[in-house]
């Protein structure tokens, strides 16, 4: 790893403000520093582009404007709030962390990285971040752009996979950072790596900070950082069933806990849970799943093949491959279903995830 001397130190600083100055991304959160906008724009940034989060940031503001608002919403409007944006646990953590702020705080955020991080669901880049930010603390924001813009200007070839690497950054960004404009050094270091300084296709030549970029001096920027590949996603084989009773949709209601945990979709079964040969034909796949909704749910099923390319979705440990099935319910009392009937009118009002989105639109089903 290289060490900047002072006057280099210096020289950087100036040379990224001057361009964050000119060139910073104007973003809606960015128009203040209230740390309940930096917060959320955190959270929701990320696994997800920036693009993608501001109407999903602009309608969180105006549904839950307050920390006392985010308190005290009702879970299937949070989790409304929250759909397509995935990873469901995160919305919840922040809505228990609004709820302690109220509570342990008197609705005061903490103003130090150390008091930040006691809070559900904040973690050292959130705590950096917010500090930073909304409190002017110069604390480094450890992120996957913050990884690979500095080890790209250093050359630092620890591996970001292991956790004991992120106090390797820490401690190189504290160095080179700025006690008068922690915030914006944080936001520019955000706004380089996500232009100049991107994973595969950097255009480093038009960088602002070319000459202090010694990976890309040495040709070896694509070579930094250096990650081990984590594990392929596992895959999991479903069946979907995309059953109706009269006009009403059948729309399961995940349970509280596990992946997808409240949200609602058609029922979908493991494939491994219903006991097929290997050289099972369509018609035993369907002769399972009209078992399985008569054991589980006491309901009669006539089920079809829908002949259209199984969905795919992938979570960060498994990659499910979903076959369509279509059918009729007879109809009868939802007591052993776990769910509901919904008009097809009323089913944008229940909080789906994606891959429901996904299912519904390659059905053909608006």
């Amino acid at each position: 790893m290289i060490e900047w001397n002072a006057a280099t130190i210096k020289d950087f600083q100036h040379t990224l403000l001057d361009w964050y100055d000119q060139e910073g991304r104007d973003l809606p959160w960015r128009h203040d520093h209230e740390p309940y906008h930096v917060w959320v724009s955190e959270i929701m940034l990320q696994q997800t582009q920036v693009q993608t989060v501001i109407p999903y940031y602009e309608r969180f503001m105006d549904w839950f404007p307050t920390v006392a608002d985010l308190a005290n919403a009702p879970e299937a409007r949070l989790l409304k709030a929250w759909e397509g944006l995935g990873y469901y646990s995160r919305v919840r953590n922040m809505q228990r962390c609004a709820q302690q702020l109220l509570a342990d705080y008197d609705g005061q955020w903490p103003q130090t990285a150390a008091g930040l991080e006691a809070l559900v669901g904040i973690g050292p880049y959130t705590a950096g971040a917010i500090a930073s930010i909304a409190f002017n603390q110069p604390v480094p924001a450890v992120d996957g752009n913050a990884y690979r813009v500095f080890s790209r200007l250093l050359k630092i070839d620890d591996d970001i996979a292991k956790p004991q690497t992120r106090q390797v950054f820490e401690q190189a960004i504290t160095r080179i950072m700025p006690h008068d404009r922690p915030g914006d050094f944080n936001q520019a270091i955000m706004d380089l790596g996500s232009s100049y300084m991107t994973a595969r296709q950097p255009d480093t030549a038009h960088s602002p900070v070319k000459r202090f970029n010694q990976a890309y001096l040495d040709g070896q920027e694509l070579a930094y950082p250096v990650k081990t590949k984590k594990p392929r996603p596992k895959p999991v084989a479903y069946v979907a069933v995309l059953a109706q009773m009269g006009d009403q949709w059948l729309m399961v209601q995940r349970p509280s806990t596990g992946m997808l945990g409240n949200l609602w979709t058609v029922p979908l079964i493991k494939v491994d849970e219903l006991d097929l040969e290997e050289d099972a034909s369509t018609a035993d796949l369907l002769a399972a799943v009209t078992a399985y909704f008569k054991r589980e749910y006491r309901l009669i099923l006539t089920a079809k093949m829908l002949k259209l390319r199984p969905v795919t979705h992938t979570f960060t440990h498994q990659k499910w491959t979903i076959q369509l099935i279509g059918g009729q319910v007879q109809p009868a009392d939802l007591a052993y279903f776990a769910g509901k009937g919904v008009l097809l009118a009323e089913l944008d009002q229940l909080p789906m995830p994606k891959v429901q989105e996904k299912i519904f639109n390659r059905a053909n089903v608006h």
